[in-house]
């Protein structure tokens, strides 16, 4: 028997029994792997499942929640600034008390609307900017300013909001 006979009488070379022993390994590697993965899918870690906190940052991540956020704080205070005397202090221009009610409830809605239907979120951003310029005149001076510039600020984030899959193609838009 020569060196490149194998016990059956063939002929292979060197290399060939190398690739084939190689092989050999790569499979009994692939399946202690897989055995592994089946033991771990079979009792996960409790570090493995997300948490409320971790579930809650994801829902987040795919929405203009900061924006929006901003929108409704805004809102709410538009609408203690309209019921508020600070001292002998109490600014109303419009119709007394309509405006004052009706503009920071629009904006909690834009707010929560930008946030839970982010598709429409250039829609509920300029209008959310439009109300905040509006309740400069219509709700003591913008909730003292406080709240107009905290609305405008949350309107331009919700319009300037981009979903994930959309700012990688922008990125790579750019690069090229």
């Amino acid at each position: 028997m020569t060196d490149s006979e194998d016990l059956d009488g063939t002929m292979s070379s060197r290399r060939e029994r190398r690739a084939s022993a190689r092989a050999e390994e790569d499979a009994a590697e692939l399946d202690s792997l897989l055995a592994d993965a089946e033991v771990e899918v079979a009792q996960p870690d409790a570090g493995a499942q997300p948490n409320g906190w971790q579930r809650f940052r994801g829902w987040a991540k795919r929405r203009p929640f900061i924006g929006g956020l901003l929108v409704v704080i805004a809102g709410f205070e538009m609408f203690f600034s309209g019921q508020l005397d600070i001292g002998h202090l109490h600014v109303q221009l419009g119709i007394e008390g309509l405006q004052a009610t009706i503009i920071p409830i629009a904006l909690v809605l834009l707010g929560i609307l930008a946030i839970f239907m982010p598709v429409h979120h250039v829609f509920y951003g300029v209008l959310a900017l439009a109300v905040a310029l509006y309740s400069l005149i219509g709700v003591n001076l913008g909730g003292f300013l406080i709240g107009m510039i905290l609305a405008s600020v949350g309107g331009v984030l919700v319009v300037a909001w981009m979903p994930r899959k959309h700012a990688a193609e922008a990125d790579e838009e750019v690069a090229s």
